[in-house]
């Protein structure tokens, strides 16, 4: 959130789930029909009828929640499918990381953004490449469509510049009505001219999660460091939801520069900044009294 550099973010809030929850990611529209019909026939046969086939364990899951970084996406999928450390990292770093995963040429080459959370099932066999190439395909069947382009064109921007905005929207705001105003505020912020100022990109750059920014932070050269470079960074900064993603795409109406969550479940939007500044005193007074306590 836009704030002076001495006054710090609100706390980073635990990951959140995807929007449909903890429903798995299954391939094909046959493979899940099949499963659909099979299974409920198979528990109406008695158990002990000589012949009836056993019903076959559901494979094991991985849960990426919206948020998350690459590098989180990464280290889980390595413990999920127990290979070694870095696995996953160098199946996404490869010389040729676009071809291998499929990844759309605007991203450069760079997984963020494009790891879309969800539960995935992960059936034997399952590589480290074939898991991320799927998630990437997932983010390609969700955010990469021609409607997604076209709401990126009416706000200004492209469909990957949106999918940044969706990630600091992600990393900012908990629920989705308080997405769709930090939302605005970004909007709001580029279409004036002004830094987004943003702690949640300084914190990727730092590779951090704090809620402590000091002013030497702010001074950090990394292209990520919204202090101190105008506009969007060069790339997303986390893997959104589809919650974030709608908000980037439609923020509603609203005059607002700034805002700071006072208290949970408590964030405040404003134009003014004598009010923001308020309510920063407000939420710095209530740290200082929780870390007294």
């Amino acid at each position: 959130m836009p704030y002076r550099p001495s006054s710090p973010y609100a706390p980073r809030r635990r990951p959140r789930l995807t929007r449909r929850g903890r429903l798995a990611v299954i391939a094909g529209a046959l493979l899940a029909l099949a499963a659909a019909t099979a299974v409920p026939l198979l528990l109406l046969l008695p158990r002990d009828e000589p012949g009836t086939p056993p019903v076959p364990p559901a494979p094991p899951t991985l849960l990426v929640p919206e948020g998350w970084r690459s590098g989180q996406v990464y280290e889980a999928v390595d413990r999920a499918l127990a290979l070694p450390d870095g696995t996953a990292r160098r199946a996404a770093t490869a010389p040729a990381p676009a071809a291998a995963l499929g990844l759309p040429r605007e991203a450069a080459g760079n997984p963020e953004g494009y790891l879309f959370p969800a539960t995935y099932p992960l059936p034997g066999g399952t590589t480290a490449e074939g898991l991320l190439r799927y998630m990437v395909a997932t983010a390609g069947r969700r955010f990469g469509t021609p409607a997604t382009a076209e709401a990126a064109r009416a706000q200004g921007l492209t469909a990957h510049q949106a999918l940044i905005v969706a990630s600091i929207v992600q990393a900012e705001a908990d629920t989705p009505g308080d997405m769709a105003k930090v939302a605005r505020v970004v909007h709001n912020r580029l279409a004036r001219g002004m830094p987004l100022q943003m702690d949640s990109t300084l914190n990727y750059a730092l590779d951090r999660s704090t809620v402590d920014t000091t002013v030497e932070d702010t001074r950090h050269t990394s292209p990520y460091n919204t202090y101190v470079h105008k506009g969007l960074p060069p790339a997303p900064i986390g893997n959104p939801g589809e919650q974030a993603m709608a908000a980037a795409l439609r923020p509603p109406a609203g005059d607002w520069l700034y805002f700071v969550t006072v208290a949970p479940g408590d964030t405040r939007f404003t134009a003014d900044y004598a009010t923001h500044q308020a309510n920063v005193t407000e939420f710095n007074e209530r740290r200082r009294q929780e870390d007294s306590g």
